[in-house]
């Protein structure tokens, strides 16, 4: 919790930046804080058993690993014995602490139990944390206390807890929430914002922990945070715990009249912190040695020092372990393998290349060539190339393949770091796509450049093509008109030795006799008889054309379409060279035309 309404006091101090403010950072992380604050977004049973706050903190450090952001988590050790009041009023004691029998404001510093369902949250943390190359602090006591510890000494640039009284305990800077995703943001508060807008210090604060109430005392009652500040600023940061060690905090109750002398109120309810409250000139011993515990609980809390073989493992950097990792996530969230390193390998990817990019800018300001002869020297740069542009959440970026890189090909990545790290590669991928754009497309080619020996070939072929159809079809035409002047002769033969024989039969006679008979009943020869009876016949000159006989109009429809389909057929008997086809078709003629002969009779 830290500092009753010390948040709302930091308020006009507070700061949001995006994410990649975080990059290149050394921070510090309370890992109690990022796991009650994960943990309080789902409780239900379903989120408990898939672990949702734990899939939360993954995705958190992989975040962070993106931006090439060093992590050094801090877990909570033993309770301060100034605490467990508090720690028992809070958590219950059955649930963490044993009663043992302790007289309050006696009590010593007590180890967690490790077997209670926060501390195996911790410990899969923790688990999930050291695959991924980043082990765990575990602090002395507060683990707020260690990170401000190593932020005064600027061993980490910052420090992710939601506890105010870390800056009690002396730290600079303190990201206080995360957001993930588009839009993402850290909120921020410095110490050096703090005492300029506000003008509150360090010794400041810690005497409105005592005014206000903290987790090691319950405050002055009545008092608010506003007048709290009047008063704490009117004395001034370099005289105020001196005063308050001295005379206690009589300074800040209201001049009352005194019905009854109120006694130092020392609680003899087990469990609960005694109000360090001293009225008028009245100084109670015991109040003033638990200020006095108060202040030294966050002037000098139990801590690692910089210096120490627990911290300088802590700072070292681990790689991530992928097979491990896959295990883990499959144990834990039934991933496949293939999802995990979908989820870490791009961030590890993106994270080498800013680590490249560092060392680009350094080399560049010390004058030296990363890319030297010596194979020894010489440092790869993990973009292989460029693949394509991409624009992601409004960013620029580039698709890219990664060199020596296991189980990742390509990925994205904003186009500024590329630029950071290897401007040559954004350079080839300039001159690619302009050679590409200059470059006509294969359809086009395939066209403009055939060969014209193949394209005269071409047309030559087609040219012989007609000369041989033109050809066929004056064969076929003369053939076809000699044909059909033969038949022509056939048929005027055929004409005259029917009419011949017609004058010589005793059918001639009969129709004489007719014309007779026709004439005493006044009927014209016209009407009745092909030839008249004073007509010539001359044998010598043709044979005059037969009139057609009538015929029905079905009978001349069909007769059309007769004439239609043998018109076809010597179409198609004069396209063709095929014996057998011409022959069909010759009998089909034939049939035809003893067909139209047997309907005319």
């Amino acid at each position: 919790m830290g500092v009753k309404y010390l948040w709302d006091v930091l308020e006009p101090c507070k700061k949001t930046f995006p994410l990649d403010h975080l990059q290149n950072k050394r921070v510090c992380v309370d890992l109690s804080c990022w796991m009650v604050e994960l943990h309080k977004v789902n409780k239900s049973y379903c989120a408990t058993k898939e672990k949702v706050y734990l899939r939360g903190f993954f995705h958190r450090l992989r975040a962070l690993i993106a931006l090439n952001c060093s992590i050094i988590l801090v877990s909570d050790g033993a309770i301060p014995g100034i605490k467990v009041p508090t720690y028992r009023r809070r958590l219950k004691a059955r649930f963490e602490v044993a009663d043992d029998g302790v007289e309050p404001g006696k009590e010593t510093s007590l180890k967690r139990n490790m077997g209670s369902e926060f501390s195996c949250i911790i410990k899969e943390a923790k688990v999930i944390a050291s695959t991924l190359g980043i082990l765990c602090l575990d602090g002395i006591e507060e683990a707020e206390a260690q990170c401000a510890l190593l932020n005064s000494e600027s061993l980490c640039d910052a420090c992710f807890s939601s506890d105010s009284d870390i800056f009690l305990f002396g730290a600079k800077t303190v990201y206080r929430e995360i957001c993930l995703g588009e839009g993402g943001y850290v909120v921020c508060y410095e110490m050096d914002d703090i005492k300029k807008k506000l003008g509150l210090g360090r010794n400041s604060l810690i005497a409105l922990a005592l005014l206000l109430g903290s987790d090691y005392s319950q405050g002055v009652r009545g008092l608010r945070q506003v007048k709290a500040c009047e008063i704490v600023r009117s004395i001034g940061e370099n005289i105020i715990l001196e005063k308050v060690v001295s005379e206690g905090l009589a300074f800040a109750e209201k001049p009352r009249k005194p019905k009854k002398q109120v006694k130092p109120s020392v609680c003899n309810k087990k469990g609960t912190l005694p109000l360090v409250v001293i009225n008028g000139k009245n100084r109670d011993p015991e109040g003033l040695e638990q200020i006095k515990q108060v202040i030294d609980a966050f002037m000098n809390p139990k801590c690692h020092q910089a210096g120490s073989t627990t911290v300088s493992r802590a700072l070292a950097e681990f790689s991530f372990q992928r097979t491990k990792l896959q295990e883990i996530c499959h144990q834990y969230f039934e991933w496949p393998p293939e999802k995990t390193d979908e989820y870490i390998l791009p961030k590890v990817a993106e994270r080498n290349l800013r680590r490249f990019a560092i060392l680009q800018s350094r080399s560049t300001e010390v004058e030296v060539n990363l890319h030297l002869d010596k194979p020894q020297m010489r440092e790869k740069c993990p973009v292989s190339e460029i693949i394509k542009t991409r624009k992601v959440q409004g960013r620029e970026c580039f698709e890219v393949s990664w060199n020596d890189l296991e189980g990742l090909e390509t990925s994205i990545v904003p186009a500024d770091l590329v630029e950071r790290a290897c401007p040559e590669k954004i350079i080839e991928f300039k001159e690619k796509m302009a050679a590409k754009k200059k470059k006509p497309k294969p359809k086009q080619k395939q066209k403009n450049t055939s060969s014209p020996t193949k394209s005269s070939s071409l047309t030559e072929l087609s040219l012989e093509l007609q000369h041989l159809t033109l050809n066929t079809t004056s064969v076929v035409t003369t053939s076809t008109l000699e044909k059909a002047g033969q038949e022509k002769e056939k048929q005027e033969n055929s004409k005259k030795h029917d009419y011949l024989c017609l004058i010589d039969s005793p059918e001639r006679e009969n129709s004489n006799n007719a014309w007779s008979e026709m004439d005493r009943f006044s009927v014209g020869p016209s009407s009745c008889s092909l030839y008249p009876e004073t007509e010539v016949i001359d044998l010598i000159s043709p044979c005059p054309e037969t009139r057609p006989p009538r015929v029905s109009r079905s009978y001349q429809e069909k007769k059309s379409h007769d004439q239609q389909l043998e018109s076809v057929i010597e179409l198609s008997d004069s396209e063709t060279d095929d014996e057998e086809h011409c022959k069909k078709a010759r009998e089909l003629r034939m049939f035809l035309q003893n067909m139209r002969k047997d309907i005319i009779l």
